[in-house]
């Protein structure tokens, strides 16, 4: 929000500073050209309308896009926007023969009966009957990968496999996706199998109005019965800012009619439905809790009833690291028993795997399902995964200092080089200050504080950056904006990715302060 007329006294401001004329030593002469050539080309970035408004909405990164050297010179930051995201889509298209987005699924279906299911009397003559028998008895497998064709053209290639207790099959498909405008896209199917002849579909996706959307979505299934063919369709309505409610018609082998409500807010997700088709008749309410903790650590749990039984579901879910969550769910029904659901999301992989305990409602069953998944979990985590994550970042903050380390002592050198170039004016400005009994800055540190108890083996990693402070004061204030404090004139950054603070004590109308801000935090001293 600075005015050209701020811009241009900051400027005179540094140049009255870093001027090579204004200082006699070889030494600081040349640190002063080096400076003052930086403070040269800032301005003339910023004192140039489109650049500005090019570096306002986009930083560096925009300065640097190829293209901009051939681009008509606009005036308003709106058409800089615009012509931005135009070579922005250039660079785009240019890269989509190189992304596939590829997406998995692996699910492991485990039959655990017989730990709880057994009886001893069948097992009295069979050898080694004495140690419970779990067996893998289905398997899953899912791939698919994308590949762009053009900016508004996808082709989608995806397989599965699957066996269940020896016998199973598998099928592959080729959809082909076109975005025929911003309010909707088209897409057809084509798949073969070893169980089930070729498939024709096609989906299409409308957006009606701002809040309303439908997809319909019809199949052709040819087999040595006949041709079975499919249709399902969906109308969504945003009910509110967090709600949506959909409503499904599905015809075909399973016809169905289905209505549901979805709330999803930042802090929970709630949903409530209702089937009516052939088998299969439910009602099902769901409601998941979100923690706002830098794990994102979720708690879910349903009950759902219908013509097959009635089924409640609890469980939890947690970032275990950067690409990571894991999640477990316990399910108990009548007349399906008591599983564990243990599921692990990988990035865009995912791995499942269902542990089916016993058929009926023992609450032994339920008991290890819930309790036996939290102990392994806690102690997995504090003797596997807390240490690995951390030996982790340890290792990407090494290769960033490593990546970095040339940078940060040419940014050290010129920091050192700044404020030796300082001296001078800070000697008059404390003067000045005194006089007035203005804001004096007696000592500034900029870095890593440890305070925590828990954190007393961390190294404290910090720079003196009192000098550069009080060159910043005017009229007796110092006001600093939401930016890094590593980017101010005779600052550096110490402790590259990690957390860092900046901590004053001045003094105002003679009496001592302190005041302590977050590198990003905004900083106005004195306080009201």
């Amino acid at each position: 929000q600075a005015s050209q007329e701020e811009l241009k006294a900051a400027y005179r401001r540094l140049c009255m500073l870093y001027h090579p004329d204004k200082h006699r030593d070889p030494e600081l002469k040349t640190q002063a050209e080096r400076l003052f050539n930086l403070v040269h080309q800032a301005y003339e970035v910023l004192s140039d309308p489109q650049t500005r408004a090019i570096y306002d909405i986009y930083g560096r990164r925009g300065l640097e896009m190829e293209g901009w050297e051939v681009v008509e010179r606009k005036r308003t930051a709106a058409e800089i926007r615009e012509e931005f995201e135009r070579l922005q889509r250039e660079r785009e298209e240019r890269r989509l023969q190189q992304r596939t987005n590829p997406k998995g699924t692996i699910s492991v279906g485990i039959d655990a009966t017989d730990l709880f299911d057994r009886y001893d009397e069948e097992y009295e003559d069979v050898p080694g009957s004495s140690f419970p028998q779990i067996e893998i008895n289905k398997m899953h497998i899912s791939q698919s990968i994308e590949a762009p064709l053009t900016s508004t053209d996808t082709a989608i290639l995806s397989g599965n496999l699957s066996t269940q207790n020896g016998n199973g099959g598998g099928s592959i498909n080729l959809a082909l996706r076109r975005v025929t405008s911003a309010k909707g896209w088209g897409e057809l199917e084509f798949g073969a199998g070893d169980l089930h002849g070729p498939l024709f579909g096609m989906k299409i996706f409308r957006n009606l109005t701002p809040r309303c959307f439908i997809t319909t979505n019809c199949a052709l299934q040819f087999s040595s019965r006949g041709v079975r063919p499919g249709l399902t369709t969906v109308l969504a309505r945003n009910l509110d800012k967090n709600t949506m409610g959909y409503l499904q018609w599905r015809w075909g082998i399973q016809s169905a009619m289905n209505t549901s409500i979805v709330r999803d807010t930042k802090t929970s997700h709630f949903t409530v439905a209702m089937q009516l088709g052939i088998p299969h008749s439910f009602m099902m309410i769901s409601y998941q809790h979100k923690f706002q903790d830098e794990d994102q650590t979720r708690v879910k749990g349903s009950l759902k009833a219908g013509f097959f039984g009635t089924i409640v579901e609890y469980g939890a879910e947690r970032k275990i690291s950067r690409h990571s969550v894991l999640g477990a769910t316990v399910s108990v029904g009548v007349p399906q028993g008591v599983s564990l659901k243990i599921k692990l999301n990988r990035a865009s992989q995912t791995y499942f795997f269902p542990v089916h305990l016993t058929d009926q409602l023992l609450p032994s069953a339920v008991f290890y399902a819930t309790v036996g998944p939290l102990v392994i979990y806690f102690a997995m985590h504090r003797l596997v995964i807390k240490p690995y994550l951390r030996a982790q970042r340890e290792r990407e903050l090494e290769k960033q200092r490593e990546s970095t380390a040339s940078d940060i002592l040419q940014k050290k050198q010129e920091a050192e080089a700044a404020v030796r170039l300082m001296q001078e004016s800070v000697r008059r400005i404390i003067e000045a200050e005194e006089a007035r009994m203005g804001l004096i800055v007696v000592n500034a540190w900029y870095g890593k504080f440890v305070n925590d108890n828990s954190r007393k083996n961390e190294k404290v990693k910090v720079i003196d950056v009192t000098v550069p402070l009080q060159c910043l004061v005017k009229d007796s204030k110092l006001i600093l904006t939401e930016a890094s404090k590593a980017g101010l004139p005779g600052f550096y950054d110490p402790c590259v990715g990690e957390e860092k603070s900046l901590k004053v004590l001045y003094q105002f109308r003679g009496v001592l302060h302190q005041v302590m801000a977050a590198d990003n935090e905004a900083l106005r001293i004195p306080k009201q």
